[in-house]
C-alpha cells in the first residue's frame, strides 16, 4: 500500500456504533466507519499490527482526529468482527439468527489470523454439520419435535448457505453433511437458492439479504448425489427386504410351522418403507439415512394388524439380530459414500458459487 498517494477518505462516511470517542484509529470498509483503539486489534491479530505500522505521510487527512486505516471487507462481517473483539463472542440463539455473526466472525478471523475466534466459530458449526454418523443422527434427534416433526428450517441455515462458506474458506469437512442435507430437499427449491443474512448498513445491497444460488457445477453433483442415494436405498429394499430367500441363517422358526413369521415380518417391513416414501412424509426426502432407520424401528413397532387386532412383528430373536446388523452396516455404508456421491473427493476448489 502505497500511503504517500493514496486518495482521501470518502465523504459520506457512516458512522457506525462501534465509534468510541477515545478511540484512536479509523477503520473504514466501503462508506462504513468504526472507530476503534489500534491495540485492541494488536492484541488479538499481528495482521492488524502490521497493517498499523506501516507509515503514514505527514499531510494525511485525518478522520474525527485520527489516522485511518481502508480495509476491503464487507462492513457487516467487519461489524461482527469487532463485536466479538470487544464483547466477546456468544451464541445464544439458533444458528439460522446467528449465521450471520458465525459466518462473518469466521471469515474475518481466518484472514486476520485471529485463531481464538476462528475455532469458536468451526466448533458452532460442527455441531449441526458433524463429520461423524453417531453426530449426525444426534443431530437429527435434536431437530425432530416430540410429536415427530422434523423441522430444521427454523433452527439452521440453509444448506447451501453452509456450503458457500465452506468453500469460500476451504472447509472441506462441512462440505458432505451440507451437500447431503442439501439434496434432501426437492429439486425445484435446490435450484431456486436461498437468501443469505440481511446486511446491517443499508449500503450493502437489498435489505432482504442477497439471493445465494449453487452454480451449475454443483448443481448437479447436489442432484447427482440425491440419485445415488435415491439408487441405494433401492438396491438395499430389494436385496435385504423385497428378494431374500429367508429371513436369516439362525431363523429359529426355521422348519417349524411358524417359519412364516419371519417371512412376513421382512415382507411388511419392505411394504410399510416404501410407503414412507423415504420420509416425505416425515420432511425427509431422498434420505437413506433416515429411510434405513426407519426399517429398524418397524421391528418394535405395535400398530401392525394381524386382521384381527393390533400387533408387533412376528419376528424371531435371530433375525432381528440379523436384520439390525444388517441395517446398522448399511447406514454406516451410506456415511462413507456420502463424499463420493456428491463428488467431493479430494474437494478443495471455492469456486462454483454464483
Amino acid at each position: 500500500m502505497d500511503c504517500s498517494s493514496r486518495e482521501p477518505p470518502p465523504k459520506a462516511l457512516i458512522r457506525s456504533d462501534m465509534w468510541f470517542p477515545d478511540g484512536n484509529i479509523v477503520l473504514i470498509a466501503d462508506c462504513a466507519a468504526f472507530k476503534v483503539h489500534r491495540g485492541q486489534l494488536e492484541r488479538h491479530s499481528d495482521v492488524f499490527h502490521d497493517l498499523f505500522s506501516i507509515p503514514q505521510p505527514p499531510d494525511e487527512t485525518l478522520v474525527d482526529g485520527c489516522p485511518w486505516v481502508e480495509l476491503y471487507d464487507r462492513p457487516s462481517d467487519l461489524y461482527h468482527l469487532l463485536i466479538a473483539l470487544y464483547d466477546g463472542l456468544y451464541f445464544v440463539n439458533d444458528v439460522a439468527v446467528d449465521f450471520a455473526l458465525v459466518s462473518s466472525v469466521l471469515r474475518l478471523s481466518t484472514k486476520y489470523f485471529i485463531e481464538h475466534l476462528r475455532k469458536r466459530c468451526i466448533a458452532r458449526l460442527a455441531r449441526d454439520w458433524p463429520t461423524s454418523l453417531a453426530e449426525w443422527d444426534r443431530r437429527e434427534d435434536d431437530l425432530t419435535h416430540t410429536l415427530g416433526y422434523y423441522g430444521p428450517l427454523k433452527i439452521l441455515p440453509h444448506p447451501i448457505l453452509i456450503i458457500q462458506l465452506a468453500l469460500e474458506l476451504n472447509l472441506d469437512a462441512f462440505l458432505p453433511s451440507a451437500f447431503y442435507d442439501l439434496s434432501r430437499y426437492s429439486p425445484s427449491k435446490v435450484f431456486a437458492g436461498t437468501r443469505g443474512p440481511p446486511p446491517i448498513f443499508s449500503t450493502e445491497g437489498d435489505p432482504r439479504g442477497q439471493r445465494v444460488r449453487l452454480s451449475d457445477k454443483y448443481l448437479c453433483q447436489t442432484f447427482v448425489g440425491r440419485e445415488c442415494a435415491q439408487t441405494y436405498i433401492h438396491t438395499f429394499l430389494e436385496v435385504e427386504l423385497r428378494t431374500r430367500s429367508s429371513p436369516s441363517a439362525y431363523c429359529l422358526n426355521a422348519g417349524r410351522s411358524n417359519a412364516v413369521h419371519c417371512s412376513e415380518s421382512f415382507y411388511s417391513i419392505h411394504l410399510n418403507t416404501l410407503r414412507s416414501v423415504g420420509g416425505i412424509a416425515a420432511g425427509r426426502d431422498a434420505d437413506p439415512l433416515y429411510t434405513l432407520l426407519q426399517a429398524l424401528e418397524m421391528m418394535e413397532r405395535t400398530d401392525f394388524s394381524d386382521g384381527v387386532s393390533e400387533c408387533g412383528l412376528k419376528l424371531c430373536p435371530m433375525c432381528k439380530a440379523d436384520f439390525t446388523e444388517i441395517v446398522k452396516k448399511a447406514r454406516l455404508d451410506v456415511w462413507e459414500l456420502i463424499p463420493e456421491w456428491f463428488g467431493l473427493r479430494g474437494q478443495t476448489s471455492v469456486e462454483g458459487m454464483d
